[in-house]
Formats: structure tokens, C-alpha cells, sequence
């Protein structure tokens, strides 16, 4: 091992242990780390928390709000790694040391739906504003050698979801955003739109100060193999960003507004009927159900704001599927069971995964693909595996060898995408109360 660069001749892992804590700095943000209602949330939270875990001592997040803020406090040791979807370019190779890597992004043009798209830098016409020291202010240095006139205003004044709002709300004309970051907040802001791609996918790491003290860095490859072989990486992937790689502006728009103008007429009863479960995911559920429909039918039999048929409605104690608060109720009392039916392996959030894909295609069907996912070695309790073998219900060579046959897995998956997506928005819009009145 090289020798250290700490003044005292400990390792800086050693001064980790001593302390019995380990410091790692990240950007508040959707897709890095935030406070919720159930506490710190965040896939690059989770991912510090599983490092720590993995290290075997406390963690302790700091968090930031500006780039520039945050480069300075790694170089001065006042934390141990960078954890906020920073990727790697060849200035920061120079500069700082990096973890292997564990996703890839890319840098999205965006500007306001209804305006010119502008499909590459010479057809921008106003304000391009991004992050100061950021990636995307290193891209754009880097497209000026080739588009002389291209002009751009760096700010520490707002954070990357700061100035996806200043487009909303007309402040500023175009800004850059990571795809991921991107992806999360359309999910309640669909006018948002993506001129052009500045980058292609570009490698995704954790950033340490560059010295010769090799012992955390080995550490992190460590972890970092571990996780990936574990299904672990995965797993986190998708709980954050697997129901939001796909976007529809017209799917969105549609839901918001009905969150003002239909939602209201049924949220105390989704309130007082998803006991345990959380309103938004009934609501959220039902949705994707029936569009807030209470007279909704479908071909095969379903009816309802919940679509129950009419031999769940005699399990749950419906006696008319068109009154939308017995729908409600009934539906409610049928998620629940659904929940309470699934081996106890199978822990919260995938446990909700699961229970939605059998409200869609039967619990039976999807303890068939459960059992496919196992016998190609993979995770049968981890819906980011299962959601995998689903589609294969399809297909003959599958459903014969399993119990209940043939089923729409495919359309299964998306089901449950499209509710995760919805949920999601609710949350946003209850907790910044942006749901009870038209804009």
C-alpha cells in the first residue's frame, strides 16, 4: 500500500475507524438526497448508508446545496467522498480520484414546452443558465471550441431543480439536466421538454481527493463489486429510477389535472379506506384502474372507480360496484389481503410491487414467475428480478411449464410502472400542497 498523505501517519480508513465515522458530502436533490416524511431518503443516500454498513461504522451525511461549496470541503479532508451522481470527465480525472463506476447519465438541453425546440447550440435564442463547477459548465466550454458564439450564465444561487422551476416559470430560456435527475422531476412537471442530448451516457462514480493513501479506494472496489454481484445496485436502481425511464407529456399532463378536478371528490374516502396502506398508493391504484372513473367497465367484467369483478366484490362485501365509495372500500380491503398473502421474505417497497402486479394479473401468476426467476438463479422476493420473467408468462415455451399458464406479465410490468409513477406525483403534489386547485 502507498504511503498515506494524513500528517499523523494513520490511513485515512484508520482515522474513519477511529472515529467511528465516515463523512460523505452529496447535493440535496430527488435523485441524491432529501428529508421526507419517513426520514432521509435518496439512492445516493442508500448507497452511503451501504458503504457505511459495509465499513462498519456511522454514517454522516453532509449535505449541499452548490457544487462549489462541496469541492472545497473534499480537498480539505472536511469529508471523505463525494456521493452525488458526479460524472467523470477528463478535468476531474485530473483533479480528484474516482470509485468504480456504478451508472451512466446523460446531459439533456432543456427548455419549456410550447417553445421552439432548439435541436442543437446554434438554434438557441435566450438565456442558458446552469450549475457553476458543474459537469454541465464543463461540456459547454467544451462545445464552445466548435459553436464560437455559444454564451451561458453559471449560477450558485439555485440548484439543479431551482433552475428546471426558473424554466417553468419563465425566468430562464434553456438549462442542462442529468437524464436521471431530469427524469424524476417531468413526473410533475411534464411541461418540461429535451432539446438535445450535450452528451452521450457518460460514466457515474463517487469522488475522493487525490493523494497516494490507497486504503479507502481499495475498500470501494470492494463494496462497489460486492453490490453489483449481490443484485444490491440493482435493486436500488430500480426503487429509484426503473418506473421513470419512460415519459408520456400528454399521460402526465392528464393526471395532474385530474388530481384537481376529479381527485377531490373521492380523497376522504381513499383516505379513510387504505387503513395501513398509504392513500396516495389507492388513489395512485385506482388510477390507473379507471382514470377516477366510477362508472368504468371493462370487456371482461370489471367495474368501478377500484375495476373489481364481481367475485372479489362478493369477498370484500361490495354489493354495487358503480357506488364509487364501496368500490373504494372494497378495493382497499382487497389490496391489503393481497399484501398479507405474500411470503414474508418479501419486504417493503418490492412487497407493494408484488401486490400491484396481482391486482392486475392474479396472485397466482405472479408466484409463476416468481418461480422462473428462481430457477434462472436470480432474486424470486426482488421485483427488479421478477419484473424480468413477468413478460415471459407470454411466451408458450414459458406458461406451460408453470401452474396457472398464460398471462399478460408484460402489460403487468407496465401496470405497475405507470402506478409507481402516479404515486410518486401524488406525494410531490400532497406535500407541497399543489392538488386542490387548478393553476
Amino acid at each position: 500500500m502507498a504511503s498515506c498523505s494524513e500528517p499523523d501517519g494513520q490511513t485515512q480508513l484508520k482515522k474513519i475507524s477511529t472515529q467511528n465515522k465516515i463523512r460523505i458530502g452529496t447535493l440535496v436533490g430527488a435523485s441524491t438526497f432529501y428529508q421526507s416524511t419517513d426520514g432521509e431518503q435518496g439512492f445516493e443516500f442508500e448507497l452511503a448508508q451501504s458503504f457505511a454498513d459495509f465499513v462498519g461504522v456511522e454514517l454522516e451525511i453532509v449535505p449541499f446545496f452548490n457544487l462549489s461549496d462541496l469541492f472545497p470541503r473534499l480537498e480539505s479532508g472536511n469529508i471523505d467522498i463525494i456521493a452525488s451522481g458526479l460524472s467523470i470527465n477528463e478535468g476531474r480525472l485530473n483533479q480528484y480520484r474516482f470509485s468504480p463506476q456504478y451508472r451512466e447519465i446523460s446531459q439533456k438541453l432543456v427548455f419549456k414546452q410550447g417553445g421552439k425546440r432548439p435541436r442543437n447550440f446554434t438554434q438557441l435564442n435566450g438565456n442558458l443558465t446552469v450549475l457553476a463547477k458543474s459537469s454541465h459548465s464543463d461540456s459547454l466550454s467544451e462545445a464552445k471550441q466548435k459553436f464560437e458564439q455559444l454564451n451561458w450564465h453559471e449560477t450558485d444561487e439555485m440548484d439543479e431543480s431551482e433552475l428546471l422551476q426558473a424554466i417553468i416559470d419563465n425566468e430562464i430560456d434553456y438549462t442542462i439536466a442529468d437524464s436521471n435527475s431530469l427524469a424524476v422531476f417531468r413526473r410533475y412537471h411534464p411541461e418540461l421538454s429535451i432539446g438535445f442530448s450535450v452528451t452521450k451516457d457518460e460514466p457515474v462514480a463517487w469522488m475522493m481527493a487525490k493523494n497516494q493513501d490507497d486504503s479507502l479506494y481499495a475498500l470501494l472496489i470492494e463494496f462497489f463489486g460486492e453490490i453489483q454481484k449481490n443484485g444490491q445496485l440493482n435493486a436500488l436502481e430500480e426503487k429509484y429510477f426503473g418506473h421513470v425511464r419512460e415519459f408520456n407529456y400528454i399521460n402526465t399532463l392528464s393526471f395532474i389535472k385530474a388530481t384537481k378536478t376529479k381527485l377531490p371528490k373521492y380523497k376522504d374516502w381513499f383516505v379513510e379506506y387504505a387503513k395501513d396502506l398509504d392513500w396516495r398508493l389507492l388513489a395512485a391504484l385506482s388510477y390507473q384502474e379507471s382514470m377516477w372513473n366510477p362508472r368504468a367497465k371493462s370487456p371482461t367484467g370489471v367495474r368501478g372507480i377500484m375495476m373489481i369483478t364481481q367475485a372479489t366484490a362478493k369477498q370484500v362485501g361490495v354489493t354495487n360496484r358503480l357506488e364509487p365509495e364501496q368500490n373504494i372500500r372494497g378495493g382497499g380491503i382487497y389490496m391489503s389481503r393481497l399484501l398479507k398473502r405474500l411470503p414474508d421474505k418479501i419486504q417493503y417497497p418490492d412487497r407493494l410491487w408484488f401486490a400491484l402486479a396481482s391486482y392486475n394479473v392474479g396472485l397466482g401468476h405472479v408466484r409463476d414467475a416468481r418461480k422462473l426467476t428462481e430457477q434462472a438463479s436470480k432474486n424470486p422476493n426482488k421485483w427488479v428480478d421478477v419484473k424480468e420473467f413477468l413478460p415471459l408468462l407470454i411466451k408458450k415455451r414459458y406458461y406451460r411449464k408453470v401452474r396457472y399458464g398464460y398471462a399478460r406479465g408484460d402489460v403487468a410490468v407496465t401496470y405497475v410502472d405507470n402506478i409507481r409513477r402516479y404515486y410518486d406525483t401524488l406525494v410531490w403534489l400532497d406535500n407541497n400542497d399543489a392538488m386542490n386547485s387548478e393553476e
